[in-house]
């Protein structure tokens, strides 16, 4: 039960940050108030900021963060209790009094199914470019090892709907389990099947929607995709679980308690599955097809403009899941020996890649986020391979002026192409191992494959300058602060709330000292060095950066446990003399929910110096994108007359890292 102060101080952050209404979700983590806002115009940022009891306010990537310190669990229990808002809440106001954009809400959508699987869809973009790399290099594609890393590459992507069934069934609040029952009616292995038999008719005959009718259900006509399934897709398994979403919370509305167990998730496989494979798949299908038939028209009428709008929109339709209206065209293309097996879609679709390549390249060198950095590096490779899904979830999106950055690189490069009618000699290989297919074998057209060269470096080239000039805006939540316009804010507001350093020790010799050990081995850093704007001001009080080399935490003096995160990213401390420490390993590693991290003590716990208190796993937090900069703070600066920090550059466990100086 929260006191009353805290009650007061809930009533007062709920009411200025816009109202009940205004909170579409809130999450807490050792120090702040996650809250996502529906209109962030609505609050009060300058009133919290000065608020007692708040230390600061930061707005990034779209969440509201209200620093509260270590006082922040109790804060959010007394939120729970006056109100309606909780973990995951979500508030009655209507989805149309959500004042972004309707880009900006899909873009936040989608970029929030893909990143919890980025990790997987890079490692399989880097198997699958090395698996080409292999081919060209003359291995046999068909031996087994090469078709086991065929497998080891392709699967995750064949796959790739199955994972955003899941990301999407927890963003859309739907029951996993219905949502995969769902998802799977668009996965069905023989699904294709019910494209065989006799024909029944021609729907839309002579149009872009034509499609061959075999099957029928309940005499509504069965469509399916040219691949009869669909795997690799994306649009259709989220519109399916968004849809299926809706049909589960309504049929809930109104299924009798005792039953809703079981009878919901029948209902909503009837309804949802139904229409996912009869209405929804079909009219993805039907995009594909009008897109295919609309770029025909263009190829046919000038092949500068046909270059400049397939190469600059390639990605966009991948997107989508719009690209499968193309590609059999190019396959048809590469496939007719009457033009000598050329495709100028082929040669589109390969050029579209690698601007995206030379904005990673970009990102990397000039990001100062840790996580961005660690995704860069990621798809850097894929990419240069011709797999861009890890870079455009994780970043191109997120990155809109840099994703248009790389859009208008192609389009530039696209009127060259255009200009030399760059065509690819039949299909295979992909990015850079896609360059022999440009060579013409009855040697008619020898400069096809220079002028491919020449447009693969001019796009990189292209897309890294005009990925610096448009600017790499953060994009993380914890680890800068975003401007309205996206890039990164010059003129940071966080006010810090620490002691004025007194250097003079000499004056302070006489006053009662605390002498704190280092909690982590590593590499000690300034605070402001640390990668998170509230830490590094010194806004949660004053304190030094520790880049860990061994993944333990050790009790850094005689000390109590204050508190301790469920997750075990995070400990406070109070020692004997009333210094009070945080310590926080890696920034935004809340979002890893407890994995890495195993807590040997618990809250109210007695601790010795050099007890062990929180073991981590380094590598799995840096593979999973995230910094592992550990602030080590005295929250409770204000106390006490200086914090002096050690010189040393590394520090072994007990060495000494600091002394708090008692007022006078």
């Amino acid at each position: 039960m929260a006191n009353e102060k805290n009650k007061e101080l809930a009533r007062d952050i709920i009411e200025r940050v816009g109202g009940e209404e205004n909170v579409d979700g809130l999450r807490h983590c050792i120090t702040r108030l996650r809250f996502n806002l529906k209109d962030s115009s609505k609050a009060d940022t300058e009133y919290l900021k000065k608020r007692d009891g708040v230390v600061t306010v930061v707005e990034a990537s779209g969440q509201y963060q209200v620093v509260i310190g270590n006082e922040v669990s109790a804060v959010y229990e007394a939120i729970t209790e006056v109100s309606n808002i909780g973990e995951g809440h979500t508030s009655s106001i209507a989805p149309e009094d959500d004042d972004r954009s309707p880009l900006d809400k899909f873009i936040d959508t989608l970029t929030g199914l893909f990143q919890p699987i980025l990790g997987a869809l890079t490692a399989a973009g880097i198997i699958k470019g090395l698996t080409s790399l292999l081919t060209v290099a003359g291995v046999d594609p068909t031996s087994g090892f090469m078709q086991v890393m065929t497998i080891l590459g392709d699967g995750f992507f064949q796959l790739l709907p199955i994972a955003l069934i899941i990301t999407s069934a927890q963003r859309f609040k739907m029951n996993t389990y219905t949502a995969i029952a769902v998802g799977s009616v668009l996965l069905y292995p023989t699904l294709g099947t019910l494209q065989e038999g006799e024909l029944l008719y021609t729907l839309f005959s002579g149009t872009p929607f034509a499609s061959e009718i075999f099957n029928t259900f309940l005499g509504i006509p069965i469509i399916l995709p040219p691949a009869g399934n669909y795997y690799s897709s994306v649009i259709p398994a989220i519109v399916a679980i968004w849809f299926s979403a809706k049909v589960e919370k309504w049929v809930k509305s109104w299924m009798p308690q005792i039953i809703t167990s079981f009878f919901t998730p029948v209902m909503t496989l009837l309804i949802g599955g139904t229409l996912s494979l009869l209405v929804i798949g079909p009219v993805s299908t039907w995009g594909a097809n009008l897109i295919g038939a609309f770029f025909s028209w263009i190829q046919n009428f000038s092949p500068i403009l046909f270059h400049v709008i397939l190469q600059s929109a390639w990605q966009i339709l991948v997107i989508f899941g719009l690209h499968w209206g193309i590609l059999p065209l190019a396959f048809m293309e590469a496939a007719n020996p009457a033009t000598n097996f050329a495709s100028p879609i082929f040669a589109a679709v390969a050029g579209s890649t690698f601007p995206v390549f030379g904005a990673i390249l970009a990102i990397w060198w000039k990001s100062r986020e840790d996580k961005t950095r660690s995704i860069a590096a990621g798809s850097a490779l894929p990419a240069l391979f011709g797999v861009t899904e890890p870079a455009i979830y994780g970043l191109m999106l997120p990155m809109r002026k840099v994703f248009g950055a790389t859009i208008a690189a192609n389009i530039i490069v696209g009127v060259y192409n255009g200009i030399v009618n760059l065509v690819q000699y039949g299909a295979g290989g992909l990015g850079i191992f896609a360059i022999p297919n440009y060579i013409d074998a009855t040697g008619a057209n020898p400069m096809n494959i220079w002028h491919r060269i020449i447009s693969f470096i001019a796009l990189t080239v292209l897309g890294f300058v005009f990925t610096l000039i448009v600017g790499v805006p953060n994009i993380q939540d914890e680890e800068a602060v975003i401007t309205e316009g996206g890039g990164e804010a010059d003129d940071q507001t966080v006010t810090p709330v620490v002691a004025e350093e007194n250097t003079n020790t000499t004056s302070t010799a006489t006053a009662q000292k605390d002498i704190i050990a280092t909690p982590i081995k590593g590499e000690i850093i300034a605070l402001d060095q640390v990668d998170d704007p509230v830490f590094s001001s010194g806004a949660m009080g004053n304190g030094v950066g520790i880049i860990p080399s061994e993944g333990v935490v050790y009790a850094p003096a005689n000390a109590s446990v204050t508190t301790i995160f469920p997750t075990g990213h995070a400990i406070g401390l109070t020692t004997g003399s009333g210094t009070e420490i945080l310590i926080h390993i890696g920034l935004d590693t809340v979002e890893l929910e407890g994995r890495g991290f195993e807590a040997l003590v618990e809250t109210g716990d007695t601790v010795e110096a050099g007890q062990e208190l929180i073991r981590f796993d380094i590598d799995l937090i840096t593979e999973a994108g995230y910094s592992i900069h550990t602030p080590v703070i005295v929250t409770n600066t204000n106390d006490f007359e200086d914090v002096l920090i050690t010189d040393q550059q590394t520090l072994g466990q007990g060495d000494y890292l600091l002394t708090t100086l008692g007022k006078q």
